[in-house]
């Protein structure tokens, strides 16, 4: 049996659940990728599991408990988790399974090489809204004036919405924004979408656009927009289409990263990864309703169709 002295010990730390299947599959990726790498549960690793239930304020509570449990690294899900661990500790190692622009949060100097203890994946930037923008006009060749939902508070309108515009320009097309932060602004929003005529629209990839799917959705359809959301549960919620990197790449290439964490390399030396691999989730019943036909070759495509 193996001694304690003989464990490596890491940490979890995520804002969801593990009572939900989604978050279960994950990890079970993660931890399955561990054990062909070497490592299991109880014989030479030990795993501390902190998982907030989607209570966001108690992420920096969670993430002070695994600074004082002594583990070597912290795997983090969502900017939210990573940027309660960098505040915990800004020498423990961070392998983040997913999380937005590491640069414009400050958690890395670059992509390439981030300089500081965070490394991981990241889910956002120009070039996966600039691919969200090429799917929505290859479902929606129509749609010449699309809208972006997001929240003007954070970087992405910085350093993300730039580039989109410009990408959007070389396909003729214009990019029309509404600023959401709130429940209160989300109608009103909608609103001057559709004043605008913007006839689709790209859903942001933040915290409050991940919660609140279903409304969301439902606003879309009821303006007869297409709507392109940021992860695939928005396509079982009602929208057109679900964009998000791969699940599995990430969660491996997270168990890989710590390998090579506790074999001495150091985090800030593990280049970030953009997304490289990405999903796609449609609903036909959503298409139906705005009277499109997806093309074959987006269905072909999805791993999830809803009919």
């Amino acid at each position: 049996m193996a001694q304690a002295q003989d464990l490596r010990r890491i940490g979890v730390l995520s804002p969801t659940s593990l009572s939900e299947a989604e978050t279960r599959a994950q990890y079970a990726a993660f931890v399955s990728h561990l054990r062909e790498l070497g490592y299991a549960e109880g014989r030479n690793l030990a795993i501390e599991w902190r998982f907030t239930e989607g209570k966001f304020e108690n992420l920096a509570l969670l993430a002070g408990e695994l600074v004082k449990a002594n583990v070597e690294v912290i795997v983090t899900t969502g900017t939210a988790a990573t940027s309660a661990a960098r505040r915990a500790s800004a020498t423990v190692p961070i392998v983040a399974v997913t999380f937005g622009d590491p640069v414009a949060s400050g958690f890395a100097e670059s992509l390439a090489r981030p300089g500081r203890n965070v490394t991981g994946f990241s889910a956002m930037g120009s070039a996966v809204y600039e691919k969200r923008l090429e799917l929505l006009i290859e479902a929606v060749p129509g749609a010449t004036r699309i809208g972006v939902l997001g929240n003007p508070t954070r970087n992405f309108f910085l350093h993300v919405l730039p580039g989109l515009e410009a990408a959007a320009k070389k396909q003729g097309r214009e990019i029309v924004v509404a600023n959401v932060r709130n429940e209160r602004d989300l109608a009103d929003g909608f609103a001057n979408l559709a004043t605008r005529r913007a006839n689709a629209v790209l859903v942001g990839d933040d915290r409050f656009s991940k919660t609140h799917l279903g409304p969301i959705a439902a606003l879309a359809l009821k303006h007869k927009m297409a709507a392109v959301f940021p992860v695939l549960r928005g396509a079982e919620h009602g929208g057109l289409i679900g964009v998000a990197s791969n699940r599995e790449y990430r969660y491996q290439g997270a168990a890989v990263y710590v390998h090579r964490i506790l074999g001495g390399e150091k985090a800030g030396d593990l280049p970030i990864e953009p997304p490289v691999k990405l999903d796609l989730a449609v609903n036909q019943k959503t298409a139906a309703a705005l009277g499109i036909t997806l093309p074959p070759a987006i269905v072909a495509r999805a791993v999830k169709v809803i009919e």
